[in-house]
């Protein structure tokens, strides 16, 4: 990291770090900021998403485990999958499905010896055996539900694997129908992080077990480990400077890249590449590995510009370094940098592209199946770059393009036909010349200067910025005055599960501000986040 951690206590406790350049280019000086006001909305529950469930599993159980095909779904709302997890519940067949995953999940860890060793760390006495069931359940419990178990708690768990046990004759089998408790518990499949008061001031705060889980899920994306829940078992994430050594620890862990993935898959909507479609007869690229293969070339550039290298976050949209294999290749139309897997590559710029916007990730996911859309690719840039709200349109007004004819050949012909209505106007005109900006790279991200045989005019204006093609637009989409907020708007929002609300805004220019002071570190935004009171403090509960 790129002194983070005494940078972050430069600024909330007034220290310094002498290798950090200014903006100026003298010695660094602590960022003067104001700790934001925050009035926060009430807690919610938020249930598990699919990936963090499945990183759970794999801490709790062990590795290679066969993961359950159907489960609940992941909701969007806002745009973020975390915040569909505070607003779903359970669904009666879904309770049926973590249960008969709960089963044979861990049916499969008590059958592979070397996992059973790990988990269970004591030798059985006979087979209602109720201490050594009474630490493993504890012990396991403690990590599932991310807190200790209370008597009453364990105590029932414990009786159940003593019963089953006789009743089937192996201290294993009896034991697992306690270990299927815990993981069918809501306290496993929910986040329960709700606040306490703090017993010094009054104030709502999160407890050092909230503050673990929160930490963990957004770091990591998965369950805390025990080095985490020791600091909080010791009341050390309540506390400033014990929760800075925890985020520069978890920072250098080598999971900080599974946090950072998803993250970036959420903010950036790549799960939607998992079911990828495009006509093969206008795509001939196009595969079922193109979906998957698109996705990480992207997360292999983020992990390189956030975790690798900590560098600035613009640059993802504007580098020409990128990592490809032979099916990314093919499609950008250059050589394979290896035969197998992926490796990085340097994008010529005659082939026009560059960053995240220039991947096929970007083009081919906000396309139609049989053409590229210049609203689509115009709406994400707006709304999940920008953070711009886009109005849904009428739902008697025909959104529809008109098809290619004589008069009306390129896609920015047609749209020209299509905004001379009024009302497809209003809301075009602000999406669809940025997505023109984009034609050149057709519905998979071909590269190409002719659509129908006529010439793809790709230039165009940005909030009063002119581009030429998609090579300037993106510079200037990453010199937007409206970036840098957006980025700790929606690193907020992803945080705390909920949208940012008014009372949070000043929370929003705050993090803007160290972003923007910081050289748009990513690290840096996310260590300050979880500093600020919008990530500590609870708000009231209803």
């Amino acid at each position: 990291m790129r002194c983070v951690h005494s940078l972050f206590l430069s600024l909330v406790l007034g220290l310094g770090c002498s290798d950090k350049a200014g903006p100026a280019g003298g010695a660094y000086e602590a960022l003067e900021r104001e700790t934001p006001d925050v009035h926060l909305p009430s807690p919610s529950l938020r249930r598990l998403t699919r990936s963090q469930y499945d990183n759970a599993i794999a801490s709790l159980l062990g590795e290679g485990l066969l993961l359950p095909a159907n489960l609940e779904p992941d909701e969007t709302t806002d745009g973020l999958r975390a915040i569909g997890a505070s607003l779903t519940t359970i669904s009666p067949r879904g309770v049926e499905q973590y249960e008969d995953a709960a089963f044979d999940l861990v049916e499969q860890a008590l059958a592979n010896e070397a996992l059973r060793d790990d988990l269970v760390g004591c030798e059985p006495s006979s087979i209602d055996d109720p201490v050594c069931a009474g630490e493993v359940l504890a012990d396991f419990g403690l990590r599932a539900w991310r807190r200790p178990l209370t008597d009453e708690e364990l105590t029932p768990l414990v009786d159940i694997a003593g019963e089953s046990g006789t009743v089937l004759g192996d201290f294993y089998e009896g034991l697992g129908y306690g270990l299927a408790g815990i993981l069918q518990s809501p306290n496993f499949l929910f986040r329960v992080e709700l606040g306490e008061d703090d017993p010094e001031t009054g104030d709502r705060r999160f407890s050092d077990y909230e503050m673990a889980s929160r930490l963990s899920f957004l770091l990591w994306n998965t369950i805390p480990d025990r080095d985490l829940l020791t600091a909080a078992g010791n009341g050390e994430l309540t506390d400033v400077e014990g929760l800075n050594i925890q985020v520069e620890r978890m920072m250098s862990d080598p999971r900080f890249e599974y946090g950072v993935r998803a993250m970036f898959t959420d903010m950036w909507t790549l799960y939607e590449l998992e079911d990828l479609t495009k006509d093969p007869t206008i795509f001939t690229h196009m595969s079922p590995e193109v979906g998957p293969s698109a996705t990480e070339e992207t997360l292999l550039g983020v992990l390189d510009n956030v975790v690798d290298s900590d560098g600035d976050f613009r640059d993802l949209l504007t580098t020409r370094k990128t990592f490809l294999d032979r099916k990314m290749a093919s499609i950008y139309n250059v050589r394979a940098p290896v035969r197998e897997g992926f490796a990085e590559a340097t994008l010529d710029v005659a082939g026009g592209r560059r960053g995240f916007l220039g991947q096929a990730s970007f083009l081919a996911m906000q396309s139609h199946p049989v053409n590229t859309s210049a609203t689509l690719r115009g709406q994400f840039v707006r709304e999940v770059l920008l953070c711009q709200y886009i109005p849904p349109p009428p739902s008697d007004v025909d959104t529809s393009i008109p098809e290619a004819s004589g008069s009306a050949v390129t896609l920015r012909e047609r749209v020209a036909v299509h905004l001379e209505d009024e009302y497809c106007a209003s809301c075009h005109k602000i999406t669809d010349p940025i997505g023109l900006g984009f034609e050149q790279f057709d519905g998979l991200g071909h590269y190409r200067t002719l659509e129908g045989g006529s010439p793809i005019d790709p230039s165009g204006e940005l909030d009063g910025q002119n581009f030429k093609d998609a090579w300037e637009l993106t510079e200037a989409i990453a010199d937007h005055e409206r970036l840098a907020g957006c980025m700790a708007r929606t690193a907020l929002a992803y945080a705390s599960g909920h949208s940012v609300t008014d009372g949070e805004e000043a929370a929003v220019d705050y993090l803007r501000d160290g972003f923007k002071y910081m050289d748009h570190s990513t690290q840096f935004l996310l260590a300050d986040l979880i500093l600020s009171p919008a990530f500590r403090m609870a708000g009231e509960l209803e």
